[in-house]
């Protein structure tokens, strides 16, 4: 189901994100997708991107939102100007951010979408096999805590 840009406004009001900078939503026990997350905060040096872990309160509403099953984080999220982005589409519109010399990767989005959802779900079903699972979510450093958004307490 296609929902209009900042419909989750409406829904998620209570939130300390305003929507105004792009949100990347990871899974914070994967190691891959914790090391996405540290990899971007790493090269953001204009402070773009706000964080949130798929387990946090915020995550669990926006995976709800989008009708995605939100116990089982098999995509990422990215939500710039209200516009959602999924599995690769997620990672090229954050590389299309983060700027040259990354940008370059995101032009790999013109391949078939149907061979890029392929090859990110193969990676996403097997990617605590592959690259293994924290018992916790990442404890974030202290660069990454001023830009996680919606953490519970």
């Amino acid at each position: 189901m296609k929902r209009e840009s900042y419909s989750y406004m409406n829904e998620l009001e209570l939130y300390d994100w305003d929507g105004k900078r792009p949100l990347i939503v990871f899974d914070g026990v994967c190691v891959l997708c914790s090391f996405f997350a540290q990899w971007v905060l790493a090269r953001d040096k204009e402070e773009h991107f706000v964080f949130a872990t798929a387990q946090s309160e915020l995550g669990r509403a926006l995976y709800n939102h989008y009708n995605l099953d939100p116990e089982n984080y098999e995509t990422n999220l990215v939500i710039v100007d209200g516009q959602l982005y999924e599995k690769m589409f997620a990672a090229f519109c954050v590389f299309n951010v983060v700027g040259y010399p990354w940008r370059f990767i995101s032009y790999f989005k013109f391949l078939p979408k149907f061979l890029l959802n392929f090859l990110y779900e193969r990676v996403a079903r097997n990617r605590y096999v592959l690259f293994g699972k924290q018992d916790v979510c990442l404890i974030p450093t202290a660069e990454l805590n001023k830009r996680l958004v919606g953490q519970d307490g």
